[in-house]
């Protein structure tokens, strides 16, 4: 009997092993695996990723949801909402910055129009709702309609399947251009044109977006109504294409500009005449180009989570620029509202995507990378500063210098034509000055930092602390520009110098990162636990680890690879204590680390993201590998409560992205990737070049490296370079169950500033 038992036990493990490699699966589309509603299970009170369904091409420059929330709410679709206001063209890049240029559509029935948001919203069900990035079909009950559409970077097609039941007569298409000032006008028999004025703030005086609504059949009758809103004329029309050979179903384009109504009728052509099916087409084929630029092998579930982050990580910046007639490329700029040749790219936040978006788009999508850095160019020259927050223009959130990040990654990784000189000039203005009206822009408190080292917390500057820390990994970033464009000795000299800033906010009596007053006592009363006042979003236990891009001089700082590592652990083994004083209320981001049962780890916003590859740096890896792999299967899936907190314009996918692949790019602008754990059995990216670099598991359910190998030979350090994945080869990871001395060895471990300089 005991020989029966083991000969059955042992046919139970090989059909679980077959089981195990039959679910890994390389899928006829990447773009398929992807939800579009993941992250949107979310409220004001927490996060699950804050995000609405992109419909839209990668970096589009229109985007289009289906809203349910009320004109101007921010939280514009919501997992949990019923009803459906209409269709919306958006360019919202968060709840919290809010939307700009847009305006929406809502096919109904009935003898007249509704055009009231709230009585005009349709039940629906997400049974009965299909969500791709490329397109979005919807029932709309109320009216027995059902809804396709699908976009190109401008411009949209509308696929319409009016009810049976409803007479030519009572088959409306509603179009409402929001309040701030809007108009729409009839054209022709076939075309309305409006002009929404809605925005959220960063535009400048003339600000406009100008659409174009062409149908197939022509207008029999239009409906008006004009009100009074809060910030302006409210225009909404409703038009009836009622007649003896209404096609079935009813098919409308729609495109926009922020330069002209001309130009919308040219980004029209983008779509029209094409059939829904075609534009579906273009979009999907469109999408699964760029999702396939990593191509992983693996169960259907966990790729469904990654081809969803990667999809978040292509959707910003977005592009805001234009084709004219000639074919140029050009601008309407929201810095000082002319039209302009060259690229733009806005709605994003590099506080957030500094650290793991932009190095993403860097490494695997160079051509868009080099457009987004000339296009960065170009903000400077429009407004005098780098945008630190755009949408569209600049907008006052958050805090640092990180543009110099984004653009001196760029620069050193040869992406974009980029002047060195006009360059240098562009970053030690923004270094140097403050933006006149944005505080957030330029460097808010730059003359104390200069003077001092750091910004005092007694000269009314909030978050004073959190500014020191990343104006000195700014520092850094500059001197990395500074030195690839030639610049003078004592110019390098300096920064390197500010790049050590980061040494006068630690405070040994308590171990941690601490404000310090302009006499040079450090602030009190205080407390590690305290959220914002000194820091941003979080407390001293997520900023202390803000030092980029000298890991190891911040061991040295803390006593050494043990005490540093004992700090580590800290962070996890510490209870979700908090104080919110600073607030007055509980913040949606401290709730939601103190759900997640991970102690002080706040992986749901961005400041310390990157801490658990720092054990990289102190002869651990094995504990960034345990963690890495614990925060990718606890806190990411693909349901609509799929984050931990804010998405925040991809940042929090790119985490994901990287992690997955096994490393992570620690220090921007270096060129250089901490290693973690590799979460599939095989990757492959695809080069622009025609290149190609494979990561190969033995056994991706288990996180410790036990070996790896580079190009075929032994690979004991932590960490690869950028040029060495542009190259393309291999890298082949055994995993196994428990940890070993892998990438123990001094030697190993990633770069830092003092170690370098040395």
């Amino acid at each position: 009997m005991k020989s029966l038992r083991l000969l059955s036990l042992c046919l139970l493990l090989l059909a679980g092993s077959l089981s195990l490699q039959a679910s890994s699966t390389s899928p006829t589309s990447y773009v398929d695996l992807v939800n579009p509603l993941v992250g949107t299970q979310s409220t004001f009170d927490l996060s699950s990723g804050n995000t609405y369904p992109v419909i839209s091409r990668p970096w589009g420059m229109n985007s289009w949801t289906p809203q349910t929330g009320k004109m101007g709410d921010g939280w514009q679709y919501s997992y949990q909402a019923t009803k459906l206001r209409g269709l919306k063209q958006t360019h919202q890049p968060s709840p919290w910055i809010n939307d700009y240029g847009q305006f929406s559509l809502l096919p109904m029935t009935g003898k007249a129009p509704v055009f009231n948001e709230e009585k005009r919203a349709s039940w629906f069900s997400h049974k009965a709702e299909e969500a791709h990035p490329y397109s979005y079909e919807v029932y709309l009950a109320d009216y027995d309609t059902r809804v396709r559409m699908a976009p190109s970077e401008r411009a949209a097609v509308f696929e319409v399947e009016f009810s049976r039941m409803a007479r030519p007569e009572e088959r409306w298409i509603v179009v409402d251009a929001f309040d701030s000032g809007s108009e729409i006008q009839q054209l022709d028999r076939y075309t309305i044109a409006g002009i929404s004025r809605k925005n959220s703030g960063g535009v400048p005086k003339g600000f406009a977006n100008y659409f174009i609504v062409r149908f197939t059949e022509p207008i029999q009758r239009l409906v008006r109504e004009e009100r009074k809103g809060k910030g302006g004329r409210h225009a909404l029309v409703a038009v009836n294409l009622a007649g003896e050979k209404v096609s079935s179903p009813t098919t409308f384009y729609v495109a926009s500009s922020f330069i002209s109504r001309e130009q919308a009728e040219l980004n029209l052509k983008e779509v029209a005449p094409r059939s829904y099916q075609q534009v579906r087409a273009e979009g999907k084929a469109e999408w699964e180009k760029q999702l396939s630029r990593i191509a992983v092998t693996d169960s259907p579930d966990r790729m469904s989570t990654f081809y969803s982050c990667l999809y978040r990580s292509l959707l910003f910046p977005r592009r805001f620029y234009e084709i004219n007639g000639k074919g140029e490329v050009v601008h309407y700029s929201p810095y000082n509202g002319q039209v302009l040749p060259g690229y733009l790219y806005t709605d994003t936040g590099y506080w957030d995507t500094f650290r793991a978006l932009m190095p993403l788009i860097h490494l695997v999508y160079p051509e868009e990378g080099a457009k987004m850095a000339e296009g960065m160019m170009n903000a400077y020259r429009e407004s005098g500063f780098f945008p630190e927050w755009a949408s569209p223009g600049h907008r006052d959130c958050m805090v640092g210098n990180n543009s110099a990040s984004v653009i001196a990654d760029a620069f050193v990784k040869g992406l974009g034509r980029i002047d060195p000189n006009e360059l240098t000039t562009a970053l030690l203005h923004g270094a140097n000055n403050e933006h006149p009206s944005i505080r957030s822009t330029g460097r808010l408190g730059y003359k104390y930092y200069n003077k001092l080292g750091y910004v005092p917390s007694d000269v009314g500057i909030n978050e004073h602390a959190a500014r020191s820390l990343e104006y000195a990994y700014d520092d850094w970033c500059i001197l990395q520009a500074l030195q690839k464009a030639g610049a003078s000795a004592d110019l390098q000299q300096l920064y390197a110098e500010r790049a050590m800033n980061y040494r006068k906010l630690y405070d040994p009596s308590i171990g941690w990162m601490r404000g310090r007053r302009q006499d040079g006592s450090f602030q009190a009363p205080f407390s590690v636990y305290k959220w914002g006042d000194a820091f941003t979003e979080g407390n001293s236990l997520h900023y202390s680890w803000s030092v980029f891009h000298d890991v190891q001089g911040l061991i040295d700082l803390m006593g050494g690879d043990k005490a540093f590592t004992r700090k580590l652990d800290s962070i996890f083994t510490l209870p979700p204590i908090f104080d919110d004083s600073y607030y007055g209320f509980v913040i949606h981001e401290i709730r939601e680390m103190q759900i997640m049962d991970m102690g002080n780890y706040a992986h749901g916003n961005q400041p310390i993201q990157h801490m658990i590859y720092l054990y990289d740096y102190a002869g651990e890896p094995s504990k960034t590998q345990y963690w890495v792999r614990e925060v990718m299967r606890r806190l990411y899936s693909n349901r609509p409560d799929g984050y931990c907190g804010d998405e925040d314009n991809g940042q929090t996918s790119a985490w994901y992205v990287f992690s997955a692949l096994g490393f992570y790019p620690v220090t921007p602008a270096l060129g250089q990737y901490a290693i973690g754990t590799p979460y599939f059995r095989e990757v492959r990216l695809s080069m622009p070049e025609g290149k190609s670099f494979v990561i190969r598991a033995s056994d991706p359910n288990v996180p410790y490296i036990q070996s790896a190998q580079l190009n075929g030979k032994p690979w004991e350090k932590t960490y690869i370079d950028y040029e060495t994945l542009r190259r393309g080869g291999s890298m082949t990871f055994t995993l196994g169950a428990k940890a070993t001395s892998w990438g123990t060895h001094a030697s190993a471990r990633p770069y830092s500033f003092s170690r370098a300089k040395k």
